[in-house]
């Protein structure tokens, strides 16, 4: 089993965890929405990535089957 020779002293020990602080994690904000995100993803409130709809939000598809229910009963 590996043993130290020597006590490591605290000021070594501490300069070897210097590196080990933990980041806040990068956000930005959706330019269609406000909504924070992490960067380089598809906002999950509006659907966005890069200005473009990708995938299809809860609420545009509600307003969506509201106005095709619409026009079948108007007919």
């Amino acid at each position: 089993m590996a043993v130290p020779a020597r006590k490591v002293s605290k000021t070594r020990g501490a300069t070897r965890r210097a590196h080990l602080a933990l980041s806040a994690k990068a956000t930005t904000t959706c330019p269609n929405c406000g909504e924070v995100i992490k960067a380089h993803r598809v906002c999950k409130n509006c659907g966005t990535y890069k200005n473009k709809q990708v995938i299809k939000s809860e609420e545009v598809e509600t307003k969506e089957t509201k106005k095709t229910k619409s026009k079948k009963s108007e007919k």
